[in-house]
């Protein structure tokens, strides 16, 4: 084996002491040096539980979230389900009433379409002013360095 990386017994820990209770100028460097490693990682040792513990907290955060985020959708698709119910429902007893009435089958069926032909299209309409403005957009101004509206670009 290769002995140009062993310290030899003088620098091990268990190394006994010469005789006389010297200690040789080797061991003192190691003390000094020792005492000027020992803080670094004593604060190595800190960052390292802290980013530990940031770690684990977001895990935990993440983990939270995903299981918010699944009662969320579970409740939209039954809430969507129980919606779309009550609207067949209100087509349906209408559709009863205007036959009650003396109406065609297929005049009955016309209107029915008609009525989820502007329930579609109202919801369209609602839903056409959510995506003014697209995802992001602040954040990636913000990345960008983009000035905004009054503001002189740099």
């Amino acid at each position: 084996m290769d002995s140009a990386f062993d310290p030899g017994p003088a620098a091990s820990p268990r190394a006994p002491l010469p005789a006389g209770g010297v200690t040789p100028p080797l061991a003192a460097s190691d003390a000094r040096e020792s005492s000027l490693m020992e803080p670094l990682e004593r604060l190595f040792g800190a960052v390292r539980r802290m980013a530990s513990d940031y770690a684990q907290l977001a895990v935990m955060d993440v983990r939270r979230a995903a299981v918010q985020l699944a009662w969320l959708v579970a409740a939209g698709i039954i809430i969507c389900v129980l919606a779309v119910t009550a609207w067949l429902a209100l087509v349906v007893a209408l559709a009863v009433w205007l036959l009650g009435e003396g109406m065609s089958w297929p005049g009955v069926l016309a209107v029915a379409a008609v009525l989820n032909l502007l329930g579609a299209g109202l919801v369209v309409w609602r839903v056409k002013g959510v995506f003014e403005h697209a995802p992001f957009s602040a954040t990636l101004r913000q990345l960008k360095s983009q000035p905004t509206k009054g503001e002189k670009e740099p």
